[in-house]
């Protein structure tokens, strides 16, 4: 609510224009009479194709980001060209596939149709629920089919592309060598208790000395000095009126948060034939395998079974059953949406009832804090009109609800008004004699700032410091002095010298590869010992102490040990995949140039404002 809202003749027309544009849409948006957006080659890029790409990406990219991301978030993350150089790649496959006879027939479709789980049911492929499943996505069986049709042509294109590439065996072999091999170590700690003599104290010379070598550390940041007026809901929480009805209506209105029925912490496990579950239950049953162990040979993980807790109502033919249950205790196979299951109750739930007058408190505050926000919403428009006359953050304090404050901001800031990224924001980035906005609050408040004055960043008297620069330099002499006992140490240590000899307290590692991690240790440590011949001792800095490191051997991996075995297949079938995928990629570039691509970026504009 930066500024009064006014009439915008300009915006009519403009969408005026943009209707005119879209008219042979036709009254159903683009399904109407426009159903591509261009041709690459002989083959149509379809309207369709392209809004599912662009919903995939930002389904992903919300995923990603653990929160619904609007379309011009995903716009600003260039979701939308990445969708369209998607669906344009699988048209330039398609398009030579078709150019090369690359096709499969009506029977291989169907095979393909079979195999499909979400199309499956108790006997298997069930065709009522294909028919369901396509209509929920808003596909014919046509269209579905012919993507499908395709989709196997582009695989059997990329396989002939890549067929044939030989293993690397040589990176492969070099590779597991690098990452198997591994190294045998004795450390030790030294700290401030292994020192002998006592730290020098900071002399006047070293603290002048200290500060002159580290100005940044005395140097207090840029200062800007903001008189602000703000209002947010809690200011005027208590002056807000709830009547009685408002809240028992919420009540009722939201009654499944306060009356809750008793319910199971609810684990699934669902097979895509019916034997399939009727022999792990029967496995179960006779105690050679776990729970645990059957979600592990589905390729998942309890997090990925987990159901939270449920009602009985809510487990559908498995409720009965489950709530019966013993905590622990695995039941079923039962049928679910998704294909025969078994179930895991897991705890009791106890059933629970907040009543209304428990809730009263709370609900009351809830629906002033809205009130609260609806007027500062209300009083928005004078507030500008305010500002746009001249007021000052005082007039508005005088005239307004509105809090007057002043505050000496730095970046460091974060407690009160501080604490809003809003503030922080414009804080930053507003200049001495710029004209005062409204700006909102993330809590649905209000506030408008002016800067008086900056302060550059400015090194502070050494006398103000005092304090801080004598304990720097103490810690900077114990440092030293820690670092200079290590390396005395470290000389008379030998490859077969025993650590405790020198009073130290050895910590010895064996088998340790590039990947591991030893406790205590900086995240530098491996790289550090990696780098080391056997016999050296090196001494590694941490902080407010020192590590003694001794390498005591280098071992090379057993290439006969299944484990290497299996890294190494596991690295030799990576880097070939990672060859043909650029092979690939070569490939698929190299088509696009060569192929006839037109695309109609008025039609891919319109797709794009239907998701704003």
């Amino acid at each position: 609510m930066a500024e009064k809202k006014k009439p915008r003749y300009g915006a009519w027309i403009i969408v005026a224009v943009i209707l005119l544009g879209l008219a042979g849409f036709g009254t159903g948006g683009l399904s109407g009479t426009i159903r591509t957006i261009g041709t690459v080659g002989d083959k149509e890029v379809t309207v369709q194709s392209y809004q599912r790409a662009l919903n995939d990406q930002i389904r992903a990219l919300s995923a990603q980001f653990g929160q619904q991301i609007s379309f011009q978030q995903a716009q600003a993350f260039g979701i939308d060209q990445v969708a369209l150089n998607q669906v344009v790649l699988l048209s330039t496959l398609d398009n030579e596939a078709d150019q090369l006879g690359i096709s499969i027939g009506d029977e291989n479709v169907f095979e393909r149709l079979q195999a499909i789980p979400q199309f499956q049911g108790a006997s298997g492929f069930n065709r009522e629920t294909y028919r369901l499943a396509l209509q929920q996505s808003g596909q014919s069986a046509a269209e579905f089919e012919d993507e499908l049709r395709d989709e196997t042509a582009r695989t059997l294109l990329q396989g002939a592309v890549v067929s044939g590439i030989p293993t690397p065996e040589a990176l492969a072999d070099a590779l597991v060598q690098y990452t198997s091999e591994t190294r045998a170590i004795t450390w030790a700690i030294v700290d401030e208790p292994a020192l002998t003599s006592p730290v020098p104290g900071a002399t006047e010379a070293d603290q002048t000395a200290y500060y002159e070598n580290n100005p940044d550390e005395f140097t207090a940041p840029e200062a800007r000095e903001i008189t602000y007026a703000w209002l947010t809901p809690t200011m005027i929480l208590d002056d807000m009126e709830v009547p009685d009805e408002a809240i028992t209506q919420l009540y009722q209105d939201r009654i499944t948060e306060f009356v809750q029925p008793e319910r199971r912490l609810v684990e699934r496990l669902v097979y895509v034939a019916q034997d399939r579950a009727d022999d792990a239950a029967a496995r179960l049953a006779e105690g050679t395998v776990t729970f645990e162990e059957l979600v592990a040979e589905r390729g998942l993980s309890l997090a990925d079974v987990d159901l939270g807790d449920l009602a009985e109502d809510e487990l559908g033919a498995a409720g009965e059953a489950v709530f019966d249950a013993a905590p622990g205790e695995v039941v079923g196979p039962f049928q679910t949406t998704f294909g025969p299951a078994l179930f895991r109750m897991n705890a009791v739930l106890a059933a629970q009832e907040i009543t209304l007058e428990e809730a009263t408190p709370d609900l009351r505050e809830e629906l002033a804090a809205e009130a609260a926000r609806g007027f500062i919403n209300d009083s928005a428009d004078g507030i500008i009109d305010l500002l746009a006359g001249g007021a000052t953050m005082a007039d508005l304090a005088e005239r307004t609800d509105m809090q007057l404050g002043t505050i000496s901001w730095t970046a460091e800031d974060s407690e009160g008004i501080a604490a809003y990224d809003a503030f922080r924001r414009e804080a930053a980035a507003a200049e001495v004699g710029q004209f005062p906005e409204l700006h909102d609050l993330a809590d649905g408040g209000i506030f408008a700032l002016t800067l008086d004055s900056i302060t550059p960043p400015t090194l502070r008297p050494i006398d103000d410091v005092r304090e801080e620069l004598q304990a720097a330099v103490v810690r900077e002499n114990t440092r030293e002095a820690i670092i200079a006992k290590a390396e005395e140490f470290a000389d008379g240590i030998l490859p077969l010298t025993n650590f405790e000899s020198l009073g130290l307290v050895p910590v010895s590692e064996e088998g340790l590869t590039r990947r591991s991690f030893v406790e205590g240790t900086p995240p530098e440590f491996n790289a550090e010992i990696f780098e080391m011949a056997v016999g050296d001792v090196k001494v590694i800095p941490v902080e407010d102490r020192a590590l003694i490191v001794r390498l005591d051997d280098i071992a090379a991996p057993d290439l006969a040990d299944p484990a290497v075995i299996a890294q190494r297949d596991a690295l030799a079938e990576n880097a070939a995949a990672g060859i043909a995928q650029d092979i690939f990629d070569a490939y698929a570039t190299t088509l696009q140039q060569n192929t006839e691509i037109n695309l109609n970026q008025q039609t891919i504009n319109a797709i794009n404002a239907q998701f704003q």
